[in-house]
């Protein structure tokens, strides 16, 4: 619930359920004050004789009163009749009312003896009314009049009383105001409740969240449920997302600092090598070691091919860089696959000839086949491939091969670089694409390497909206596929006119 709704909800209760429960209190202490006070009339009250004792007396009396005059009428002595003033006298009961029916001065007859005795002196005579038969005694009570005749020739008078207890009385005062002490006490109570859990508690437990947070635990719950709505939920769902992005931060950032450490490590590795060949030949140069020009020239070339090496390593890592920055610069242009391939073969045939590697490329794509691709990424991409084929081929028998396949499938194609090397383990197969990640654990000057060429083919691969995998067998070969998607012409065909004849 919306701390809006919750505001709204709590401002019109604050009013109504106190004016609800006083209203309650009222009638519940009003009909237990004067039942006990009017105990002694009847066990039935009716409030109206309460709240307005004298217009209700005045209907109640006008009504009898013209009920008896019409039967007095048709009998002119029916008021003789004991059952009949007993019927009566039920009628008025649970008005808080009775009758007294006086013959001379006696009682003649009475619902109630006790109460007639407290009043009967109290009545007046015979013939003494006022203009509208009320009378207010000295015991606050109401009576009413009405004198006729015994058929005897007594003189009689029928009266109707009643109890006047009006709600001035000072026990519902105090009673009423010790109930809404009561009242706004546990009304405050509750709402104070309600909004502390509704609010205040949501608001600490995300306190002690934070503090979790600023200590570095990120794997702290909290502990209230988060799908509740309302502004409370929406803070609980934030603190998760924060807390599971901050936490998935860390662990990259540990990850990183590990994969630093490692690149740090490798690359320090695979720099000590050449520098320490580079540094021996160019001492040997220097001493007159290589004393023969044939012996100079080896010298010279391999210092040359050492400081390549470092060269093609350091251009890695600025790509790593890049890669890792995101900022890769691409030149994407529409390629012929056939011509593109073609030339990227033989410029690598070469490099396998000499290193007395076997070749062998098919192409079973069609001539016109077209693809968008940066021709340089594209071209590192197949080198590192290469590459790395030729670096664990693991052969010393000269008969090294390294198959390229480019294959149609509608609307791509799948390049294959096959080698028959010594393969990957299937552990291996899900982490040869993640940086750094080198199946040998051992770093020696012949498949040394920072690990990172095939991170790169990946990327590389995926930037231009493909996919690679690997498939492999332990002592039979590697074969690396990635697809990339052909480029396709789409031609606007103009409408054809048709024309009605009328």
């Amino acid at each position: 619930m919306r701390f809006r709704t919750r505001l709204i909800i709590t401002s019109s209760a604050i009013v109504i359920l106190p004016l609800i429960l006083t209203f309650l209190a009222f009638l519940g202490i009003g009909r237990f004050v004067i039942n006990g006070n009017l105990s002694n009339f009847s066990e039935t009250l009716d409030y109206g004789m309460i709240s307005n004792p004298g217009g209700i007396f005045n209907e109640m009396t006008e009504e009898i009163f013209n009920t008896v005059q019409k039967d007095m009428e048709e009998d002119p002595h029916i008021l003789e009749d004991k059952s009949y003033l007993k019927e009566i006298e039920e009628t008025i009961t649970y008005k808080s009312s009775f009758i007294i029916v006086r013959k001379d001065h006696d009682i003649y007859y009475t619902g109630s003896k006790e109460k007639a005795a407290e009043i009967f002196n109290l009545l007046p005579e015979y013939g003494i009314t006022d203009n509208t038969g009320f009378y207010y005694t000295e015991t606050q009570q109401l009576a009413k009049q009405m004198d006729f005749e015994f058929s005897d020739g007594s003189k009689g008078s029928f009266f109707i009383i009643t109890k006047i207890k009006t709600f001035g009385n000072t026990q519902i005062i105090a009673y009423m105001f010790l109930a809404i002490v009561v009242i706004l006490i546990v009304t405050s109570f509750v709402f104070s409740y309600w909004i502390s859990r509704s609010f205040f508690k949501p608001i600490d437990e995300l306190n002690i969240a934070m503090k979790h947070i600023s200590d570095g635990n990120f794997d702290y719950i909290l502990p209230t449920d988060i799908n509740e709505k309302g502004e409370i939920g929406e803070m609980y769902r934030n603190y998760e997302d924060m807390r599971l992005r901050l936490k998935e931060s860390a662990d990259e950032k540990i990850v990183r600092e590990k994969q630093n450490k490692e690149l740090i490590s490798n690359i320090s590795h695979d720099l000590k090598t050449p520098i320490t060949a580079i540094k021996g030949y160019s001492q040997g140069l220097l001493e007159g070691v290589a004393d023969t020009p044939e012996r100079q020239q080896k010298y010279i070339r391999t210092i040359y091919s050492k400081a390549n090496d470092m060269n093609n390593l350091i251009n890695e890592l600025t790509l790593y860089s890049s890669i890792d920055n995101n900022r890769i610069p691409y030149n994407f242009t529409r390629i012929n696959v056939a011509d593109y391939f073609g030339d990227c073969i033989e410029e690598v045939g070469v490099d396998m000839e000499n290193k007395n590697i076997k070749l062998n490329y098919s192409n079973l794509t069609t001539p016109e086949t077209l693809i968008v691709a940066d021709p340089e990424q594209l071209k590192r991409v197949i080198n590192n491939i290469i590459n790395n084929s030729v670096k664990y081929l693991g052969r010393e028998d000269g008969t090294g091969i390294i198959d390229i396949r480019i294959l149609d499938e509608v609307d791509s194609i799948r390049v294959e670089i096959e080698d028959n090397g010594k393969g990957i383990a299937q552990k291996d197969i899900s982490s040869i694409f993640d940086r750094f990640y080198r199946t040998d654990s051992s770093r020696n000057s012949k498949q040394g390497g920072s690990g990172i060429g095939l991170s790169i083919v990946k990327k590389i691969i995926e930037d231009h909206g493909g996919y690679i995998w690997a498939t492999s067998q332990e002592n039979e070969g590697t074969c690396m596929h990635f697809v990339l998607r052909k480029y396709i012409e789409y031609q606007h065909k103009p409408e054809t006119e048709v024309t009605i004849e009328r």
